[in-house]
């Protein structure tokens, strides 16, 4: 599933990264495949808000839409 997709309070890795030019966005937000996060908040047509750490961030839905997710496997404070 794809971080445009996810629920609030949801535990998640990012899987994957589709292309070059997201990755390079992810990674100035810090957020790399393999990262631990949560979803605090998800706005109606608005941004997804995570947290990675103490960090938050607020990722527009077309960012979001094309980084790959995936369940945590564990309910970690991230």
């Amino acid at each position: 599933m794809t971080l445009d997709r996810v629920k609030r309070g949801q535990f998640f890795k990012i899987a994957s990264i589709m292309d070059d030019l997201t990755r390079t966005q992810a990674i100035r937000f810090g957020l790399t495949e393999g990262a631990l996060l949560s979803c605090e908040e998800v706005v109606p047509a608005g941004p997804i808000v995570v947290r990675r750490n103490s960090q938050l961030l607020a990722l527009g839905r077309g960012l979001a839409g094309q980084i790959l997710v995936e369940p945590a496997k564990v309910n970690v404070r991230c």
